[in-house]
């Protein structure tokens, strides 16, 4: 489809831009979406599809955190005024100089700080009517579950918010084990509240930590409303001796707001454990798998959409809600796109939860393991395109060697296979896609004006088996001390199964299913048909049992991160196992420009204009990801211009 740019077009497009949370016309990225919508999208303009391939590195900083075990750093910096904040998995936040990278202040948590955690972003908040220390604050959390408010000038506590700066996150949430529980996106902030869910560790047991929702005072820290999904009308702290409700679904992924409407959008997960729902109440079965419109003043649920019922593949909701107006019937409507793991994006009125692109209820594969049950039917979008990769059959088996293809297509004639949604069971079965998505963390940018999705999707099916309790016992399965174990099965205790799900891999390490697993598409708004779609991402780094190969084979391999989009009409993304950062024209999708980077670029980049230079820069954070077997690292990255 021909991309219009005439003047005329774009000036009408312009009013349809979403009037909430628009990105800062001052070249600032002031949220971890850029604005409370979540759009990813900057109106900045002086990097365009004609000057983009002479972007070049201009500065390089490190952490200092990059051979800690099991760290990713996969922060997306906010910029203010002049300056970088972000946070790494070792509990710290930084503020760097925008223009030269160099590093204004460090918090470190005080003891104990043992412990690392995935931080995504943190959150930047001015106070009304406030000057002096403290009037503009930056919020991050610790993988001991607090809360902190820092002076953005300076980063030291603010005293006059929870104790000496910090609020425990652990009250009411009964014992917490550690890294059962803390919170791995940038909270939001709603009508003077602070916003957040939380990470809760995966399939160990029933009643792990509470999926509760909570609010506090920006200024003081106070409590001031919950959203417990066990008791969805109760908003206030539990009693003393009382918890929130425990093995609640949880929200873990970005929210999104709506300061208009009052309305905080929360994407959720699944009660614990994921791969069996017998036991779960009707209250968990209502907010599982959905997207929440909760009333930010005093925490009620306006509406909720499920994307997947009774969801026993691992399906949480893990993208932020994207906000946009579009024009409907020639009326401006202010929807919510909300991207799945299943790789279903739904389109909904943000006032109502009711779709605005048709929604179909199909049959679901049934046939679940004893004492299981299964939804006779899932949602499925069908005003958009299908993200989840289509379905599999046996001459999709790939492999590196004619031994390999074959041993993948004998598991996945082993294997249970009928198509989107097969259900766990005892024997194995394919999950299509996986954990992975469809549409992960990363998310989808979006350009309002043009009225442009771009999704960064993923094709990596798992191979998963439910594994009996007796069986589970006797290979010691239990519980982790300290949570998730990974490529270890999952304990799931106080059901009848434990569960063994990974990535669909040949014995040499590499995908059972033919490339490409990492692929990015162009979406119109406005009708819901694809514009064009691209895979991205080369071998090179990658290889049989797990060792760079040196081939740039254009395998397109697995991806994890963001997009986004900017009015130059650019797409910058890093997100590939192949450590490189790229930029692709946003009319085409070709790639105009590339970068190297010293790891994996497994973030969301940001964008931004330096108040000194007046370049726009664009930043990545590189560090690696073990799961992909990408080395890990602690650097950000900073492309821009030349100095004229």
């Amino acid at each position: 489809m021909e991309y219009l740019w005439k003047t005329v077009v774009a000036a009408t497009l312009l009013l349809l831009a979403p009037a909430l949370g628009a990105a800062a016309q001052d070249g600032e990225w002031s949220h971890y979406g850029n604005d409370a919508a979540g759009t990813r999208y900057s109106p900045l303009a002086q990097i365009t599809p004609d000057n983009v391939a002479s972007l070049q590195k201009v500065w390089v900083y490190r952490t200092g955190n990059g051979s800690e075990p099991k760290s990713h750093l996969q922060a997306t910096p906010l910029m203010v005024g002049d300056g970088l904040y972000l946070c790494t998995p070792t509990n710290e936040v930084i503020s760097l100089d925008a223009e030269t990278g160099k590093e204004r202040w460090r918090w470190t948590p005080p003891p104990p700080n043992d412990r690392v955690h995935t931080c995504r972003g943190v959150t930047y908040y001015r106070v009304p009517d406030a000057s002096g220390p403290c009037s503009e604050r930056i919020y991050s959390t610790t993988a001991t579950a607090s809360l902190v408010a820092l002076d953005a000038r300076t980063g030291r506590p603010c005293s006059d918010f929870g104790h000496d700066g910090l609020v425990d996150l652990k009250a009411g949430m009964g014992k917490v084990l550690p890294n059962y529980y803390y919170v791995t996106s940038a909270p939001v902030i709603a009508r003077g509240r602070i916003v957040l869910g939380g990470w809760v560790a995966d399939n160990q047991y029933v009643g792990e930590p509470p999926g509760v929702i909570r609010a506090y005072d920006a200024v003081t820290g106070e409590f001031s409303w919950a959203f417990d999904p066990g008791r969805p009308h109760a908003h206030g702290e539990p009693p003393s001796g009382e918890t929130y409700t425990l093995g609640t679904p949880n929200s873990w992924a970005p929210m999104s707001v709506d300061e208009t409407l009052g309305l905080v959008y929360a994407p959720t997960g699944n009660a614990t454990p994921d791969y069996w729902g017998a036991h779960r109440s009707r209250e968990s079965e209502t907010y599982t798998s959905s997207v929440l419109a909760l009333d930010a003043e005093t925490g009620e649920a306006r509406w909720s959409f499920q994307t997947t019922h009774h969801d026993v593949w691992d399906y949480d909701v893990a993208s932020q809600p994207t906000l946009v107006d579009l024009m409907i019937s020639g009326e401006k409507v202010p929807a919510l796109v909300q991207p799945t793991k299943r790789g279903q994006i739904f389109v909904l009125d943000r006032r109502t939860g009711k779709p605005l692109m048709p929604v179909e209820g199909r049959a679901a594969p049934q046939g679940a393991a004893p004492g299981e049950w299964l939804a006779p039917t899932q949602p499925f979008s069908t005003g958009m395109p299908d993200f989840g990769g289509g379905g599999l059959h046996e001459s999709d088996m790939w492999g590196l060697t004619p031994f390999d293809q074959l041993w993948c297509r004998i598991k996945f004639r082993q294997a249970r296979y009928d198509g989107a949604l097969t259900p766990p069971g005892t024997g194995p079965s394919i999950t299509d896609p996986g954990y992975l998505g469809g549409v992960d963390w990363g998310g989808v940018s979006v350009d309002p004006r043009h009225q442009i999705m771009v999704v960064n999707w993923s094709r990596m099916p798992n191979y998963t088996r439910l594994i009996p309790r007796a069986e589970a016992d006797r290979m010691g399965i239990r519980p982790g001390p300290e949570g998730i174990v990974p490529g270890q099965p999952s304990a799931q205790a106080g059901t009848p199964y434990a569960a063994k799900t990974s990535a669909f891999l040949s014995p040499l390490g590499v995908p059972c299913v033919a490339p490409p697993y990492a692929i990015l598409t162009a979406v119109d708004l406005a009708t819901g048909k694809e514009l064009w779609s691209r895979p991205f991402g080369s071998a090179g780094q990658n290889g049989p049992f797990g060792m760079p190969s040196g081939l740039p084979l254009p395998l397109a391999v697995p991806a994890i991160g963001g997009s986004v989009t900017t009015a130059g009409g650019l797409i910058f993304i890093g997100a590939s196992m192949d450590q490189t950062v790229r930029a692709f024209d946003l009319r085409t999708g070709k790639v105009l420009w590339q970068a190297k980077l010293p790891v994996g670029g497994h973030a969301t980049p940001m964008t931004y204009r330096s108040p000194v230079s007046g370049r726009q820069f664009v930043v990545i954070a590189a560090g690696g990801h073990l799961a992909l077997k990408s080395p890990l690292g602690d650097y950000i990255v900073a492309f821009a211009l030349p100095k004229r």
